[in-house]
């Protein structure tokens, strides 16, 4: 026998059989238990024979779909899972294919290492990254392994290793009744079934719950699921065996984003339901995170004003921040005000020299934020100054003749102000901080200059975020200022106009963690592992078969390992 047995997993398990194999085994309405009292401790390894996998592959089935429409037989066999409807078949903002989906599924990494892109499985690399037909057939003699497909394609590139494969070209009522059928009169260890109709509906149709052909599809393929569990406890040895049942879509629906910085939970393409069902397991549910409570993080410009000194930052290019008499133009920053008490109208962001002549200013009031654009003013009633970090942006455009300027802040347009004819152009530098005497205390973030107007919409979803160089308005920049320097005497700018802010040398550079409900921070792909991904599902797999992964199978997803439920139904 070939194998080769990860001693702490193994002791591991032991010890939770122990316990186990002392509860009160009584029937399961749901689901009958695999493993009757007098069962020997099998998940220690003796016997090939009673550890076995059912594998259910649901092409393009969301997540959310099958959470709205709560099939029956999917939704049962959660209550004794660990199960996710935020499942995600890549957390690498790799490009989603139903092949690619499938290579990842079955391999354990993804595309960086299968090279699965497309549907004709081009550059596929089975070497470098083995299936788990290859992977179990090396490591356990004499495995029955079968694979049933809807697709041929799947059989024909992933299944090379099976004992026994058969593909039934976009006929999943074949593949369900292979599949009862092998239950039925065969042995199998591993036995995989992948159906197709949910993509094909999905894919002509939409992947809504409004779009009837793909929800029947979904409905259908739950009762198939349901026909093939009630031949899985009709199996004559049932009661000697142990079935770990996985059931996951290979990828969600719709047109795959994924671009640097963005939320990975909004590509439908990427929502995938996943379940690891058997009935001694206890029921986990596995959410996205809350992303409104990740943190902004990172290093920041501190810039202080008192009565006596004052902290700023200057440009040497003196026509950045004109706007002319036409045109449009978008200015967007993030800012936390850490003073409590009045402050005698310091300014934030600046053009000007006093208050003759063109200028403009954002500035802080008694108690609010305000805006003048050469004598024409935004008063607003609030006030920022909460410590918290806050999203500031105006845009400047023309609506038929009439030229204005509108404010946003956090997401929310607070005032507008028609300027037209007036001319804020002036050859003073775009300042960052207070005159002496303004009394200040706040840090500033991602101020982004573009020369073209945005709409209401594009503002207030990038005013929130950290703008990333795929953005299509990227290349519309006039200058971008991060901010995020550890040390220096500069702001950088990002855009390769060469436009860098000059601090002087009262301004602090300072690190800071906060969470705040009007920004959402660049996110971290750890956000993304939080829920099982396509990767992950071989790993159980090989436990489960009481496998050992070595680390040169460099695989990429990690063990979901089972809790057991205290009681059984």
């Amino acid at each position: 026998m070939k194998k080769n047995i990860n001693l702490n997993f193994k002791h591991l398990v032991a010890i939770v059989i122990i316990g186990f194999m002392g509860l009160n085994l009584g029937c399961n309405k749901d689901f009958e238990n695999t493993l009757p009292k007098s069962a020997k401790n099998d998940t220690v390894g003796l016997g090939n024979n009673r550890k076995k996998v059912l594998y259910i592959v649901l092409d393009g089935v969301k997540g959310s779909v099958v959470n709205a429409l709560a099939p029956f037989n999917l939704t049962q066999i959660t209550k004794n899972a660990i199960y996710s409807y935020d499942g995600l078949a890549d957390y690498q903002r790799n490009p989603i294919t139903n092949a690619s989906a499938w290579t990842t599924m079955l391999t354990g990494v993804d595309n960086t290492q299968h090279k699965v892109t497309d549907e004709n499985f081009t550059n596929i690399n089975l070497e470098v990254a083995p299936t788990i037909f290859s992977r179990i057939k090396a490591n356990i003699d004499n495995v029955r392994m079968v694979s049933f497909g809807a697709s041929a394609a799947f059989n024909d590139n992933l299944a090379k290793d099976a004992t026994v494969k058969q593909s039934f070209p976009n006929d999943d009522a074949a593949v369900k009744t292979a599949v009862v059928n092998e239950l039925s009169t065969n042995d199998p260890s591993i036995l995989v079934a992948q159906f197709h109709s949910a993509e094909t509906a999905g894919s002509a149709n939409g992947y809504t719950t409004s779009t009837a052909a793909y929800t029947s599809a979904i409905t259908t393929l739950d009762g198939y699921v349901g026909e093939i569990l009630t031949a899985l406890r009709a199996r004559k040895t049932f009661s000697g065996e142990n079935w770990l049942v996985v059931v996951a879509s290979n990828k969600g629906g719709g047109l795959s984003g994924g671009a640097p910085g963005s939320n990975i939970y909004d590509d439908a393409s990427r929502n995938t339901f996943v379940t690891f069902y058997n009935p001694k397991f206890k029921t986990v549910a596995y959410n996205m995170p809350n992303l409104n409570s990740l943190p902004f993080s990172g290093f920041a410009p501190k810039f202080n004003a008192t009565a006596t000194f004052t902290a700023t930052a200057s440009l040497s290019n003196t026509s950045v921040g004109n706007f002319g008499l036409s045109g449009g133009f978008t200015l967007m920053f993030k800012y936390r005000d850490d003073r409590s008490a009045s402050s005698g109208f310091p300014n934030i962001l600046s053009k000007k020299n006093g208050t003759t002549g063109g200028y403009w200013a954002l500035f802080v009031g008694s108690n609010n934020i305000q805006f003048d654009y050469s004598a024409t003013k935004i008063t607003l009633t609030k006030d920022l100054r909460d410590g918290k970090w806050h999203s500031i942006a105006f845009t400047i455009f023309n609506q038929a003749a009439v030229r204005k300027m509108d404010l946003f802040i956090d997401g929310v347009k607070e005032g507008s102000i028609t300027i037209t004819g007036k001319n804020a152009d002036n050859n003073f530098p775009l300042k960052i901080g207070a005159d002496v005497g303004g009394m200040t205390n706040f840090l500033i973030r991602d101020i982004a200059l573009f020369n073209v107007s945005m709409s209401d919409a594009d503002i207030i979803t990038k005013m929130r975020k950290q703008l990333q160089p795929s953005d299509p308005l990227y290349g519309s920049l006039l200058a971008y200022w991060s901010g995020n320097e550890s040390s220096g005497s500069l702001m950088g700018d990002l855009s390769g106009n060469g436009n860098s802010f000059n601090y002087d040398n009262r301004v602090q550079i300072t690190s800071f963690t906060d969470i705040s409900p009007n920004i959402s921070p660049e996110i971290s792909p750890t956000a993304f592992l939080a829920v099982p991904n396509g990767v992950d599902i071989p790993v159980l797999i090989y436990n489960w078969m009481n496998i050992a992964v070595p680390s040169q199978w460099n695989l990429m997803g990690k063990l979901y390992l089972p809790e057991l439920s205290l009681s059984t139904k």
